[in-house]
């Protein structure tokens, strides 16, 4: 099994305590209980692809940290991964580290970018059902005021009509998903369980969102 998650910041104290307020009584608690999300969903043979910002610690902290974590992780590198260009640091723990990649699961193509690409590749792919072909997964936004505008942004381009090559009238494809730790209650999810919760958390912003 595939899994995604971003931005989970291990050791970052300050945004569990002021930018993403996550609410835990210490910054040890928190790595604790990601941990045990991680480890009760993810097992050996699994896959996790980081969409970056695992980690703020340091090189030693973060090679005890990834030796805790289940499964075989691909890490898509973030701004805070700064522990990369640490000697100390022991990479043979990841798969790969990479700052952008095209994946499939389960036939369908899957960017991968810390940063949301409004305009990404194979966008305007569909099967012969009209469902995606492609999907845009990222994280670094946060559930901040980036993130509303993203929001926004998917909305009123899933509710534009534009004429298709096919001579028809067509909405425009925009299946892009936050991975944001904090969406899941920091739990990697595969790519069908991040649908689901994207579709849930944005039908609550916008009720007609599951009729676009």
């Amino acid at each position: 099994m595939r899994y995604y998650i971003a931005d989970c910041h291990f050791f970052h104290a300050a945004l569990n305590t002021k930018m993403d307020k996550r609410g835990f009584s210490s910054v040890e608690e928190m790595n604790e209980y990601m941990l045990k999300k991680w480890n009760d969903k993810v097992r050996k043979n699994d896959t996790v692809v980081v969409l970056g910002d695992l980690s703020f610690g340091k090189p030693e902290e973060t090679n005890e940290l990834l030796d805790r974590l289940n499964g075989k992780i691909w890490l898509i590198q973030g701004n805070h991964d700064r522990y990369l260009t640490n000697k100390a640091y022991n990479s043979a723990r990841f798969e790969w580290i990479k700052p952008y990649e095209e994946l499939h699961d389960n036939h369908r193509k899957v960017i991968c970018s810390h940063y949301p690409i409004m305009f990404y590749n194979g966008q305007y792919h569909m099967k012969h059902d009209q469902s995606p072909k492609s999907y845009m997964l990222y994280g670094h936004v946060h559930n901040t005021t980036d993130q509303r505008l993203m929001e926004s942004f998917i909305y009123q381009t899933k509710k534009t009509i534009r004429e298709g090559i096919d001579g028809n009238m067509h909405s425009i494809p925009c299946n892009m998903i936050n991975c944001f730790c904090m969406y899941s209650d920091y739990t990697p999810l595969s790519l069908e369980e991040w649908i689901a919760t994207n579709n849930k958390r944005m039908e609550k912003i916008y009720p007609d969102w599951n009729e676009l």
